[in-house]
């Protein structure tokens, strides 16, 4: 062999030999998988995607009261079953105060006057008439102020007397000469501790629930109690004395023409005890604590004037019973709210 060919083949084997190594260095180095990814430096990190947020769309304020999207709702007199008069006057006084104010005005009747009460505290109501009761319900949701009061023989307030038997051993702190009290009603109640009084109706506010609020602020606990159906009927059973030892009526039920055939010394006989002043309301034309001031104040005029015409003054007699009004603020009526609150009476029952 000549000394070309041993070089050739020395080189040949030297080829083969280098060629493994260089495999086994790949397979070292970079692992047995394939294809192999080369990363050198610093790992530039995978950005994160986020979610563009959609823009926040803003709640569009519901339309200003009193126009025609969203109309002032006068409430007529409860009604289960109204007559085709009730809601033809209700017309009538919803288009003079819409024409006196601007504002657009829809009459609607309530089922019940709890229905009402709840209508004004849910801005279902926003003008209406309230009995004594549902104005104190409405009021505790702080959701009506009084407008204008319901007037009867010349007075937006009327009185109540605690009356007893002569004969009986009760002391009178009430000056018949001077009409006036001698003590506060504390000292006069605290003789009725356990006797028996007789009331004229469970939904009285003067035959029942406001003496009852008196009796309650005294921490007099009476015996027991009977409901007589009518207050001259709780005279008569004061003047007889054979089933209450005293009894709560308006002044003066003793004068009532009812008694006076048949008991003609009814007034000597039957004597006053203690007298409770003028606080007690008759029913009240409301509005809405949701309605701004000035608007309540426009609203109110209009009724004033709707009572100065004959068409007005016949709707509101049709619709609400009444007659006359006069201009009246809440805090006249604070403590008939306080004697009803202090009676412990769930109102709801007494309201229709």
């Amino acid at each position: 062999m000549s000394y070309y060919s041993k070089v050739i083949i020395i080189v040949r084997n030297h080829s083969c030999k280098m060629k493994k190594v260089l495999l086994a260095f790949s397979l070292l180095l970079f692992g047995c998988s394939f294809p192999i990814g080369l990363t050198f430096g610093t790992p530039t990190p995978i950005p994160t995607l986020t979610q563009t947020p959609s823009p926040t769309q803003t709640p569009l304020a519901p339309p200003e009261l009193g126009t025609e999207q969203n109309p002032l709702i006068l409430a007529l007199a409860p009604s289960p079953r109204p007559s085709e008069e009730a809601i033809a006057a209700g017309d009538v006084i919803a288009a003079f105060i819409q024409s006196q104010t601007g504002y657009r005005v829809v009459a609607v009747i309530p089922t019940s006057e709890q229905v009402l009460v709840e209508d004004f505290d849910k801005g279902n109501a926003h003008i209406g008439l309230l009995s004594p009761f549902g104005y104190v319900l409405a009021r505790g949701t702080d959701s009506v102020t009084a407008l204008l009061a319901n007037v009867h023989d010349g007075k937006t307030f009327y009185g109540a007397q605690i009356i007893a038997n002569r004969s009986k051993d009760f002391t009178s702190y009430f000056d018949e000469a001077k009409n006036e009290n001698t003590t506060d009603p504390a000292t006069a109640f605290k003789q009725f501790e356990e006797k028996k009084a007789c009331w004229s109706d469970e939904v009285s506010p003067s035959g029942y629930v406001v003496p009852l609020g008196l009796l309650n602020q005294a921490q007099v606990k009476i015996r027991g109690a009977a409901f007589l159906e009518g207050q001259p009927s709780v005279v008569r059973a004061v003047y007889v004395d054979d089933i209450c030892d005293f009894g709560a009526t308006f002044i003066d039920a003793r004068l009532s023409p009812a008694l006076e055939a048949n008991y003609g010394d009814v007034v000597e006989k039957v004597i006053v005890i203690w007298r409770i002043p003028e606080i007690i309301p008759y029913e009240n034309i409301s509005a809405s604590t949701a309605l701004p001031v000035d608007m309540r104040r426009v609203i109110q005029r209009a009724l004033i004037d709707l009572m100065l015409t004959p068409e007005g003054k016949a709707a509101m007699q049709t619709v609400y019973g009444v007659d006359v009004v006069q201009v009246v603020e809440d805090a006249a009526y604070a403590e008939f709210v306080a004697y009803a609150k202090a009676s412990g009476l769930d109102l709801i029952d007494l309201i229709q």
